[in-house]
């Protein structure tokens, strides 16, 4: 048994190795909606996970010649897929019998935190309140990171499974209220309600308090990392060696 095998856990527990990887995944999206909360509020009214809602802007902004929001939109589509290769390298690609909880992925993880840190680092040093180059680069910032994070959740290779564009999971929700005999995937509409959440408590905070905004995604990030590493990697080892003898002979 090696270090990346799941969790063994009885038959019908209840917190089973795929729901604790759906609640990290939900604790993603509280990130997502906290990133692109701050990205709406205070970098130039754009959003930062949400590509083809950009794509809209950039069309809006040609048609009124706002080339302020071109360039917001341009700079947040660009440092997106930035992101989004950079995490794909990291995360590598879905394979056959992998972990709940593949060790890349929280590679990717640890990554897009750092990438966090730095916009962090990065906005005390100004304040909170951006303004000119500093605020296109730092809408790029935090699109790099939501890039890392859709490519890291993508390795999961989950049909449907995201933590950043979400008109699919919404769309798959209301098929299914369609279907008599297909039950309604309670992780889908626990996503959707997190993003919602997390642009909230994003919002609240970089209107109120903006110094702090960073923190709130960052929070959340650390602690899927922490979690990550803890439940999926360091126990199984453990649980993997009880009752292993050294041979001295």
């Amino acid at each position: 048994m090696t270090g990346r095998q799941p969790v063994p856990r009885a038959e019908g527990s209840f917190w089973t190795p795929v729901r604790q990887r759906d609640a990290l995944v939900v604790l993603l999206t509280l990130v997502t909606g906290a990133v692109d909360a701050i990205g709406f509020t205070r970098l130039g009214g754009v959003f930062t996970s949400v590509m083809t809602g950009n794509m809209v802007l950039l069309g809006v902004s040609a048609g009124k010649g706002d080339v302020s929001l071109a360039i917001h939109t341009g700079v947040a589509f660009l440092a997106f897929v930035l992101g989004g290769l950079a995490g794909a390298r990291v995360a590598g690609h879905a394979t056959k019998d992998q972990d709940f909880w593949p060790r890349p992925i929280l590679h990717a993880l640890v990554l897009e935190l750092g990438v966090l840190c730095v916009f962090a680092i990065w906005w005390e040093s100004v304040g909170g309140a951006p303004s000119g180059a500093a605020e296109y680069a730092m809408l790029g910032v935090n699109a790099v990171a939501l890039g890392i994070q859709s490519a890291a959740v993508l390795r999961f290779g989950i049909s449907g499974l995201s933590t950043t564009y979400l008109t699919g999971t919404l769309t798959q929700l209301v098929a299914s209220l369609t279907k008599r005999n297909e039950p309604i995937h309670g992780r889908n509409v626990v996503i959707l309600l997190a993003l919602i959440v997390g642009a909230g408590l994003g919002a609240s905070v970089a209107v109120d308090v903006p110094r702090l905004a960073p923190a709130v995604p960052i929070v959340f990030l650390a602690f899927v990392v922490v979690c990550g590493e803890i439940v999926f990697h360091r126990r199984t080892v453990q649980r993997a060696n009880v009752g292993h003898t050294p041979n001295f002979g």
